[in-house]
């Protein structure tokens, strides 16, 4: 989540410089953390050392994002193994790029759920990756900002437990804003070769921790006034 104008980030490679000119970015050009990064250093828990294990592998996992948000093109991504990655969530049957794509993207394959559909807050086979950016960047103008909390092993098979928080100041699938500070907890396995490309992607957590916090806010009766002054806000105009 982050604004379109560029620049070099501290935190993410190949995000700018002479590699990346040719690149294709989903919304025109290169995203700008500027938003997300304050979000970070403000609310972190944990200052790593630099060069020291936990600061390698939360940078990794930073341009991995990234790159699964912003690039459109799987030949621009070069944190991952192209012809062996797979990602998976909860144990679930491991996902290849082109299984994510079908999936309309990063957000609806992290989201997958096996409830009725009834019951679905938010509902995966109905996003696409435009839909379900925008109802993201819409919730957390400033950005859902991500820190490790503990590494267990390094490479070739990184096992960490990871943070994600965010502040709830804008609405949510017909959910008022609350201004609650929404965080995640999970565990991850990241499995690199011998290139540090990752091969291997599993993700443990509760989808429900993330979706309940976005669900306290009351329902929306006026939603044409609530997105107008959404859109109004200078955080949601940069992304």
């Amino acid at each position: 989540m982050a604004s379109l104008e560029t620049c070099e980030d501290k935190y993410r490679s190949y995000l700018s410089g002479e590699g990346e000119e040719h690149t294709h970015w989903r919304y025109g050009a290169p995203p700008n953390y500027d938003a997300v990064n304050t979000l970070f250093e403000q609310g972190r828990t944990k200052v790593w050392p630099p060069g020291s294990l936990e600061e390698r592998v939360q940078n990794l996992v930073k341009t991995w994002e990234m790159e699964m948000f912003h690039k459109t093109k799987f030949l621009d991504y070069k944190s991952v193994d192209l012809l062996h990655y797979t990602i998976s969530l909860n144990g679930r049957k491991a996902l290849t790029l082109e299984d994510k794509r079908k999936l309309g993207g990063s957000y609806n394959s992290l989201l997958q759920t096996s409830l009725p559909e009834k019951y679905r807050c938010y509902n995966p086979a109905e996003e696409t990756v435009d839909t379900a950016n925008h109802a993201f960047t819409t919730t957390f103008p400033r950005g859902f900002a991500l820190e490790v909390l503990q590494v267990y092993s390094g490479p070739p098979d990184i096992v960490y437990k990871f943070r994600h928080w965010g502040f709830m100041e804008g609405p949510f699938k017909g959910h008022a804003p609350t201004g609650d500070m929404v965080e995640l907890y999970g565990m991850a396995v990241f499995q690199v070769d011998d290139q540090e490309k990752i091969v291997k992607v599993e993700f443990f957590y509760d989808r429900g921790e993330l979706l309940g916090g976005l669900m306290k806010g009351g329902p929306i009766t006026n939603n044409d006034a609530v997105e107008e002054a959404a859109s109004s806000c200078p955080f949601l105009r940069k992304n």
